[in-house]
């Protein structure tokens, strides 16, 4: 007679083993197996109680009668009646009386289904994996002490066969979860990306287009009047030395002005494209110094420039252009070096120098460091500034993951 009731509980734990085979989802497996329990362990209501990744949460999943357990979203741990056994405080919990036992019924506690549905004899055990308590397996009874220490073995035999299932897919909902959360966060990130990148589009044709009023206008009129003062200088009853001073100041204006309309329409780039006007802008920035500045232009990128659009080669421009200025009026150094380099499928930029540095680049707020890495940002692109391997100079890097198609 012992081994037939041993032999028919057997049956039972892998009918359970059986049905928890290819169930996807908390409420299919309750679902599935709570008839195979209540073989084992009669119940009136069975749920198990998952606990959340975080600790700090649960969440209910029941088959049978329907209670506020199951309804609510995830609630506080601290507010379930079974939350000493959830805690680890105890082995199992076991009443003959639920409705009257303090140890359901404290202040926050939230057992009002306990007593709604006459839930009067209880039994709870932990569902562990590798000694960890993800939840825990609860059967319910209308009849007063109905379940004894055997029911408790045999609960424990149940956890047991449903634990591994639920970590396994307590594991996969935080995994979907964390991989909607993580695409909506990159979704609004490119969304900001991209809007801003518009926004830079809309900004450097603003730019161009002041620079050419400038150069159309501005320049041109400052043109004629320094034609008219370079007239008069060789009046007779005119003074020269009066004029003179005038002409050099107004030729000096007209050359800084040159050099601001070249910065806001650099005309090489649009002509000749980014590595020319990378290269001219170094020749030109050094000239400039007066001082005896060694540079060298490297361009091993293998005609992936040409494939960049149109924004984005600009920005590349800049944040070169920017870094350029930066070695020239803070780096002191005695050599610069800019090399464009492909990078796997992308493409690479490194700009060098031997001057004094700039210390620890985070702590840096000027020298335009937050427009270049905000340029690359929008243009997808990962940013470095720092020292050299040598630990001298400044090095700024810069790499596109992949070449930016032209748009047609």
């Amino acid at each position: 007679m012992l081994n037939r009731t041993r032999n028919g509980l057997f049956e039972h734990y892998l009918g359970i083993s059986r049905l928890l085979a290819g169930q996807l989802d908390f409420n299919a497996i309750i679902q599935a197996v709570a008839v195979e329990i209540g073989h084992i362990i009669p119940h009136d209501h069975l749920d198990v109680c998952i606990k959340m990744i975080d600790g700090k949460y649960h969440i209910a999943y029941e088959s049978g009668l329907e209670t506020a357990w199951s309804q609510q979203p995830p609630a506080l741990l601290t507010g379930s009646p079974i939350r000493s056994l959830l805690s680890g405080e105890v082995d199992y919990l076991l009443s003959g009386d639920a409705c009257s036992d303090p140890r359901f019924h404290f202040d926050g506690a939230f057992s009002s289904p306990i007593i709604a549905l006459s839930l009067r004899s209880r039994l709870h055990v932990p569902l562990r994996v590798q000694g960890d308590i993800i939840g825990a397996l609860s059967c319910s009874s209308h009849q007063p002490d109905h379940y004894t220490l055997e029911d408790v073995e045999n609960a424990r035999s149940i956890a047991d066969l449903l634990a591994p299932y639920f970590f396994a897919l307590r594991a996969a909902e935080q995994a979907k979860r964390s991989a909607v959360v993580e695409t909506e966060a990159r979704a609004r990130e490119e969304g900001l990306r991209l809007g801003a990148l518009k926004l830079t589009e809309a900004l450097e044709a603003e730019r161009q287009r002041i620079g050419m009023d400038l150069h159309d206008q501005t320049l041109a009129d400052l043109t004629r009047l320094a034609r008219r003062m370079e007239r008069l200088t060789h009046l007779p009853d005119m003074p020269g030395e009066t004029l003179e001073p005038l002409f050099r100041s107004l030729q000096h204006c007209m050359h800084d002005l040159r050099q601001i309309i070249e910065e806001a329409k650099p005309s090489v780039l649009q002509l000749f494209g980014v590595a020319e006007a990378i290269e001219n802008h170094l020749e030109r920035s050094v000239r400039e110094t007066g001082a005896s500045v060694r540079f060298r232009f490297e361009d091993n990128s293998g005609g992936k420039l040409d494939m960049l659009d149109q924004t984005v080669a600009t920005a590349l421009f800049r944040i070169v252009q920017e870094a350029i200025n930066n070695a020239v009026r803070h780096g002191q150094p005695s050599e610069i070096i800019v090399t464009l380099q492909q990078a796997d499928s992308g493409l690479s930029v490194v700009v060098t120098d031997d001057g004094v540095g700039i210390g620890r680049p985070q702590e840096q707020a000027g020298h335009g460091i937050d427009n270049m890495r905000t340029r690359a940002r929008l243009i997808g692109a990962r940013f470095e500034i720092g020292g050299r391997a040598d630990g001298t100079g400044t090095q700024v890097k810069l790499r596109l993951p992949g070449s930016s198609p032209k748009r047609p």
